[in-house]
């Protein structure tokens, strides 16, 4: 999980390069993808809770204090999608993919019936989405489930502890496979997941 951050937000570093992830995600997509939208979400933030009672609480407390209503909506979008992206790149990593870490497989197992299947249920749930988004492995109770949310929305605990998130917003991909949105959420489950991360999180859960 992404370590609370308080007030001036700062853009997380990247763990790997920017052409570290090439080629299924090029280095010209990241260099768009982090080093604009990313960046723009962190300093939007900080212009938007500077001097309010927010400034100075973490991700998770903003988009808390926030949710719903419709006079923060903004500072809500920009703080959800700061805590969406630090995650989504450590769900990431070069040398991805793979069978995930015997750490996840009995609860995978239990969840899914195999780990192909979860993989599948992934993909599934990304094809199914309308419109930009984010589709997660998210733990609940004793058991593993596939979600997808809109915009900058995601699970966050009580209601459940994410694992893993794949980006499902146009910039995440366009670049590299324009409309094959299918094929580019394929190939990071195929060569990019990081399903140490996912066990990491389990394990802080427990």
């Amino acid at each position: 999980m992404p370590s609370p951050t308080t007030h001036p937000h700062e853009l997380m570093r990247l763990p790997y390069a920017e052409a570290a992830l090439a080629p299924v995600i090029s280095a010209s997509t990241i260099g768009h993808h982090y080093g604009k939208h990313h960046k723009t979400y962190v300093d939007t933030l900080n212009k938007l809770v500077a001097d309010t009672d927010l400034a100075g609480m973490s991700l998770q407390d903003t988009i808390a204090a926030t949710k719903g209503q419709f006079d923060k909506r903004k500072i809500y979008n920009s703080a959800g999608q700061v805590w969406n992206h630090d995650f989504y790149w450590r769900s990431l990593k070069p040398g991805g993919g793979g069978k995930p870490p015997q750490a996840l497989m009995p609860m995978i197992d239990a969840s899914f019936g195999s780990a192909q299947a979860c993989t599948e249920r992934l993909a599934s749930a990304a094809g199914e989405h309308f419109g930009s988004g984010w589709v997660w492995l998210v733990q609940e109770g004793s058991r593993l489930v596939v979600s997808h949310t809109d915009n900058a929305d995601g699970p966050h605990p009580p209601a459940g502890h994410p694992l893993l998130v794949i980006d499902l917003w146009e910039h995440a991909y366009y670049l590299d496979y324009q409309e094959k949105r299918a094929a580019h959420v394929e190939a990071v489950l195929d060569k990019l997941i990081n399903w140490g991360f996912a066990a990491d999180n389990l394990a802080r859960s427990g």
